[in-house]
């Protein structure tokens, strides 16, 4: 059996390949794929060549083929239907990290069922939550907080929501376009432009991908505050205030992974049960908020440029197969 699949020739180029697939063995799984997200902050990183030498190992996804900078098939946002495998998953819906391709074959242990209650098309969601949740558990938000999320794409969204359903806390959501405060409405949350935002947080947490973002979040930290750093800049140099109120108001910049849990975490949790925690979160339908665009997998070489270079509005992009 054949599989097509979507891979980036180099920067600012991508084309669509066929590939031979194995037959499972048994401990195997073949899915039709149903959906793929494409995660922008990432993939863009990836798609332009922005991948620094130094990450090439750590920032390889599951399932993988070829190396940064190109050729190299990338992606973890995969839902679809188990078509060949182990009887307790044939015919399921399930979740796995891989790349964009209309079927493949992986390990059983890889997939990862769908919930009652979330639709395969939600569920594309689900690496976005992981890594809001592992954020949550780096940030440690607490009852009554005064919490000012910086950035309004789908991880500080993500990250808004959760701390909002923490009892008495006040969740800001700061971004630079004024159109995510009707999002941010639909999630519950209040909005604020860049200038309105009101100081003395208890915890912000930066997720917007610009330097002038982080920047915007050391001012708005209280004395002893935490800033957690969600965003991951590639090769980028960011150049960060450090001076001015900085050491005098005590504060902690602290940066968070979703590839590594939490030493509090450790002990008791590992990727499987962190990820059934997601597809759980995602069973909300207030969620589908953030898909703001689909488009079929055959359109994708003309798509990722377009999603690269001017996003304009868009939050999660949906890839539909046939």
């Amino acid at each position: 059996m054949e599989a097509n699949s979507f891979w980036i020739e180099g920067p600012d180029r991508g084309v669509i390949r066929r590939q031979c697939l194995p037959t499972p063995a048994a401990d195997e799984a073949r899915v039709r794929t149903l959906f793929s997200g494409i995660s922008r902050g990432t993939e863009s990183l990836v798609f332009r060549g922005r991948v620094p030498e130094s990450q090439y190992l750590a920032m390889r996804a599951p399932f993988q083929e070829g190396a940064f900078p190109g050729p190299v098939k990338y992606g973890y946002m995969a839902v679809g239907e188990v078509e060949d495998g182990p009887g307790e998953l044939l015919g399921r819906s399930v979740f796995c990290l891989h790349p964009h391709q209309d079927r493949f074959v992986v390990p059983a242990a890889a997939l990862r069922p769908l919930p009652d209650g979330l639709p395969a098309e939600r569920a594309i969601l689900a690496a976005n939550m992981e890594t809001a949740v592992n954020g949550l558990w780096d940030a440690m938000p607490g009852l009554g907080d005064r919490v000012v999320v910086v950035g309004g794409g789908v991880i500080g969204l993500l990250q808004a929501w959760l701390c909002r359903q923490i009892p008495g806390t006040e969740v800001t959501l700061l971004d630079t376009n004024p159109q995510r405060a009707e999002v941010a409405e639909v999630l519950g949350l209040h909005f604020a432009l860049p200038d309105q935002a009101l100081a003395e947080a208890d915890l912000v947490i930066h997720a917007s991908g610009q330097a002038a973002g982080l920047r915007r979040a050391l001012t708005l930290a209280g004395v002893e505050a935490t800033i957690l750093e969600m965003s991951w800049y590639g090769e980028q140099t960011v150049a960060v205030p450090l001076g001015e109120a900085f050491h005098s108001r005590r504060l902690t910049i602290r940066s968070s992974q979703v590839g590594r849990l939490p030493a509090t975490r450790l002990a008791r949790w590992d990727y499987e049960r962190r990820m059934r925690l997601a597809l759980r979160l995602l069973c909300d339908p207030v969620l589908d908020v953030l898909i703001t665009g689909e488009s079929r997998f055959d359109e994708l070489p003309a798509l990722m440029p377009v999603l690269t270079n001017d996003p304009g509005a868009t939050l999660c992009h949906r890839i539909r197969y046939p």
